[in-house]
């Protein structure tokens, strides 16, 4: 049986969710997209405290990426914007398969939506389809709102009718203006090749499967079944039962506390082993949503790296800050910082950095840091990197 260490496990993951990519090397339109194929999709978070995230984690892989090669790629029908564990951007060419997951969820989240706001809320969505039919795009601020006092959360009936059918694929979003949404028809928004094309619920299966293996490189069932979060597990573990040794085989993992497991592997586990590119020798920041950082199992058992983020926890109970982001070094995670463009101000603001432990501040490590700040400074377009109070905690 082949047995990785915690090390050779690292490079494969950070090889996999591209991070071994040439990261000077201007990136053209078409390789953005091979990109976010490879990864499988980039998650969409609105907050905004250096860049929003989908465009912080393609900015980690290739520092000439610019928000509006994203929009751009949108635009011209190569990417759509859907569910996974969350919103998320996707190839258009996944979309067939989308349209399994719309009709598996359709049921729970018209029960959902009905108990979020109340019995009446999907009663809209015919009207609101003819409506973008006969008018075009919509958003939900074009719609008319109910009198009387709600909750900032509270979303309104209209809102409420087209996220369901966002969800379940009635509408699509056509673009983001200011961060909201703009609804339009599926078929103006994808190619006929993508909306026509039939998958079989085996196809669709074993497609699931088979990618999320892909670009996990190593896991277990319910690693493979939460990639997309497209099937149950007991639909993992019947397609697992029907494999033979050429797509997937059995390994043993060591983690970074020396715990063994055994997984499921990609059956060319071994090569991709052989042939893995160097890890570019620089410090990055990487956001908290970016996928290296989402498993957070994974992330401590082979990092040793305990991480959450503390949007929602009091500030008097937060360990670190609202919005803190990991630094990677190579293979590894070297610490954490607390750091905000403050656009007024014309500056990326350093709150606090942490090291992790055993971790030493070397003239070369910090230089290399320094490095990226300004880096992170340019890619948010303030031009000056400060220290709000000098403080560095190891």
């Amino acid at each position: 049986m082949l047995v990785l260490n915690a090390k050779e496990a690292r490079h494969i993951i950070l090889h996999l969710q591209g991070l071994t990519r040439p990261i000077n090397r201007r990136l053209l339109d078409q390789e953005l997209l091979d990109l976010i194929d490879s990864l499988g999709f980039v998650q969409v978070d609105s907050i905004q405290w250096v860049e929003r995230a989908h465009h912080m984690i393609l900015f980690a892989r290739n520092q000439t990426y610019r928000p509006k090669q994203l929009d751009k790629l949108v635009a011209n029908k190569g990417l759509f914007e859907n569910w996974t564990h969350d919103s998320s951007y996707i190839p258009a060419r996944f979309y067939p398969y989308w349209r399994h997951k719309f009709e598996r969820d359709r049921d729970r989240l018209q029960k959902k939506f009905h108990r979020w706001q109340g019995g009446n809320c999907l009663d809209q969505c015919e009207g609101l389809i003819e409506r973008i039919r006969d008018d075009g795009p919509l958003m939900s601020r074009d719609l008319e709102r109910p009198k009387g006092k709600q909750e900032m959360w509270q979303w309104h009936d209209g809102k409420a009718a087209l996220e369901f059918m966002w969800r379940t694929g009635g509408v699509a979003v056509k673009e983001r203006v200011n961060f909201q949404k703009v609804y339009d028809l599926p078929e103006r928004c994808l190619e006929s090749d993508h909306i026509e094309k039939q998958i079989t619920k085996d196809e669709f299966i074993d497609w699931a499967c088979r990618s999320a293996l892909e670009k996990l490189g190593f896991g277990t069932p319910s690693d493979i079944a939460k990639f997309w979060d497209l099937l149950t597990i007991d639909e993992v573990k019947s397609w697992l039962s029907r494999q033979d040794g050429q797509v997937t085989r059995t390994i043993e993992v060591i983690g970074h506390d020396k715990t063994r497991k055994t997984l499921i592997a990609r059956a060319d586990i071994e090569d991709v082993l052989e042939n893995l590119p160097k890890t570019p020798d620089r410090i990055r920041a990487l956001s908290p949503f970016d996928p290296v950082i989402r498993d957070r199992k994974r992330l401590l058992w082979l990092w040793g790296f305990d991480y959450r983020i503390e949007i929602y926890v009091p500030a008097e109970k937060r360990q670190w800050g609202y919005y803190v982001f990991p630094l990677l070094e190579r293979d590894r995670i070297v610490g954490r910082i607390d750091m905000r463009a403050d656009r007024k101000a014309n500056a990326l603001k350093i709150n606090q950095l942490w090291v992790e432990k055993g971790i030493k501040l070397s003239d070369a490590r910090m230089q290399r840091l320094e490095s990226e700040l300004i880096r992170q400074a340019r890619f948010a377009d303030v031009q000056n990197v400060v220290w709000e109070n000098g403080s560095i905690q190891g």
